[in-house]
């Protein structure tokens, strides 16, 4: 069954997202991201490039010929999956056949239009018999 996390209380979900996209790559975790609006798609990709001068974090969209070769996807669509191991849910839905992975990582601001969807969302994964683990962002990125 799908585990899932909560990182919950982030300054900034963009910012936080990209920091936990980062430490996934630097342990050599592959990681689809979820993220149909193209703004924040868009804008996620623009702070994997810039958040940490020093560390790189390879990301592409799922669609691009490079996908096969790269540890992060990008995309707004998971009828085709690269794989199924890691999903980051950067949208405010709960993501289309999110129980094929084995792990779900929400990444949750203190923005009520993000916190409101969010906490429908838990309530959503609690009901069905999920494993819930919370994790407090609070005074980071």
């Amino acid at each position: 069954m799908t585990q899932v996390f909560f990182y919950h209380g982030a300054a900034d979900r963009i910012l936080a997202a990209a920091g936990l996209i980062a430490k996934a790559c630097a342990q050599k975790k592959a990681l689809l991201v979820y993220a149909p609006d193209p703004v924040v798609a868009s804008a996620l990709d623009r702070a994997l490039w810039v958040n940490n001068p020093t560390s790189f974090v390879p990301h592409v969209d799922a669609a691009s010929p490079l996908a096969g070769e790269t540890p992060v996807l990008i995309t707004g669509n998971l009828e085709q999956l690269p794989q199924d191991e890691r999903l980051m849910n950067l949208s405010g839905e709960v993501p289309p056949g999110f129980s094929r992975f084995s792990s779900l990582i929400e990444v949750v601001s203190e923005a009520p239009e993000i916190r409101q969807p969010a906490r429908e969302r838990f309530k959503f994964y609690k009901d069905r018999g999920y494993e819930i683990q919370t994790l407090d962002l609070t005074g980071k990125a």
